[in-house]
């Protein structure tokens, strides 16, 4: 269920006294199955762009096609097109609204008009696969902790079986163990359902760690389209619009700099620490 975006244009207005471009004709395509990252700083239009995906926002002018469709058709079902592209935002309270989790991670797929056992089916996997067992389902989600919140989020969304999954900072706020947890899960959640997820984060680290490909958003346009490999390369560019490569990328250069034979696309601590012991390997030839 691929996704298309020709020359999408959103233009925030506040009457005559105040216009502001927010997405300037932006084109992408979005194919099956990706695990893409959406990076820049705030006020970029990353936000805009993905509210733009699953209808919640509509464009000013452009369009979107999902599956071939283009979903500002005349009588295009976005309650459908919701079901497929689900989108988990930044504070996970806005998606809360049952008494207990498992009530709430029931509410997406019952509203598909699914029968009762296969609602509660649903709901048993979704929870399962992002890590909260029965322990939590009489539970209420008001109650819980940050990144338990976040979890209860992802499963309701999962529960609607999604072939796109948005996450707007889904690690916001939360201690390095927590944000490991929940990234893995999506992670190995992408690779079993082969869906596509789209990552908006501020963590580079994060960023070069999980996904395959970045965009890169600066005043509502599109400044770079790659792999985090050849992203990060212009971490000069990136620097200069507020952003920054993942430190590692920096500790590398530094060594080249110094004379160090060394690969400077290594944007991972798995990978800088390959490329480290090579260096110190090919230097202890010299000597």
């Amino acid at each position: 269920m691929s996704m298309k975006l020709k020359k999408v244009s959103y233009v925030y207005s506040e009457g005559d006294a105040f216009e502001k471009k927010a997405l300037d004709e932006i084109s992408l395509e979005i194919p099956d199955g990706q695990f893409i990252g959406i990076i820049g700083h705030t006020g970029s239009g990353k936000s805009t762009l993905i509210q733009h995906l699953n209808g919640l926002l509509r464009a000013t002018s452009g369009a979107i096609y999902y599956d071939g469709e283009n979903i500002y058709q005349e009588g295009y079902d976005m309650r459908t097109l919701r079901s497929k592209v689900g989108l988990v935002f930044q504070y996970p309270e806005h998606q809360l609204f049952e008494v207990d989790v498992f009530s709430d991670v029931c509410f997406g797929p019952k509203n598909l008009g699914l029968s009762k056992e296969e609602v509660e089916e649903r709901a048993k996997k979704a929870l399962t696969q992002v890590g909260l067992d029965e322990s939590y389902y009489k539970k209420s989600p008001f109650e819980l902790s940050g990144g338990q919140k976040r979890r209860v989020a992802i499963a309701g969304i999962l529960a609607m079986h999604p072939q796109v999954l948005i996450l707007d900072e889904p690690t916001a706020g939360l201690d390095p163990k927590g944000r490991d947890e929940i990234l893995d899960q999506v992670a190995l959640l992408q690779k079993e359902r082969k869906i596509t997820v789209i990552l908006v984060s501020h963590s580079m680290e994060d960023v070069a760690r999980y996904v395959d490909r970045i965009i890169v958003v600066n005043d509502g346009k599109i400044l770079f389209d790659d792999t985090p490999k050849q992203v990060f390369q212009h971490y000069k560019e990136l620097e200069s619009v507020g952003l920054a490569a993942p430190q590692v990328t920096y500790v590398v250069k530094a060594l080249k700099e110094k004379g160090w034979d060394i690969d400077t696309t290594a944007t991972t601590v798995e990978e800088a620490k390959e490329a480290i012991l090579l260096a110190i390997k090919k230097r202890e030839k010299i000597c």
